[in-house]
């Protein structure tokens, strides 16, 4: 048995860095596989924005735990503040464009709460008032 200084923390830390590492990898890839298998858009959207979301978050933290300096920290904070900020903003965009184009859904769509209309009739109101 290897003995480090530290002892047992050493490897407990090791074992959750890896643990976070390796559950951020999968996650990112499952997004990945998400975007690629899923069948309309909306699904795809679900898929890339919270998978990849919580797997970047998993291996920003497995990093944080492996390198603890402060410059590192702060680093991995400002990426998962950028990251968490930005994902659910391009997840609404992307619907609403998807939802103004008239993208077919798929068939075994069980709920649309919007109208075909919805969406071009707000264009027009912001058209008209702007």
């Amino acid at each position: 048995m290897v003995r480090a200084e530290g002892g047992v923390a050493v490897i407990v830390l090791q074992w959750l860095t890896a643990l976070l590492l390796l559950l951020g990898a999968i996650l990112g890839f499952l997004a990945a596989v998400g975007v690629l298998r899923f069948p309309d858009t909306l699904v795809r959207m679900q898929a890339s924005s919270k998978a990849s979301t919580l797997g970047l978050a998993c291996l920003l933290a497995g990093t944080a735990l492996q390198f603890p300096e402060v410059s590192v920290i702060i680093r991995l904070g400002s990426i998962a503040a950028f990251v968490m900020l930005t994902a659910p903003l391009t997840a609404h965009i992307i619907a609403r464009v998807t939802l103004h184009r008239r993208t077919p859904l798929w068939e075994h769509t069980v709920l649309n709460e919007h109208e075909p209309d919805q969406c071009a009739s707000e264009d027009e109101g912001a058209n008209a008032r702007g």
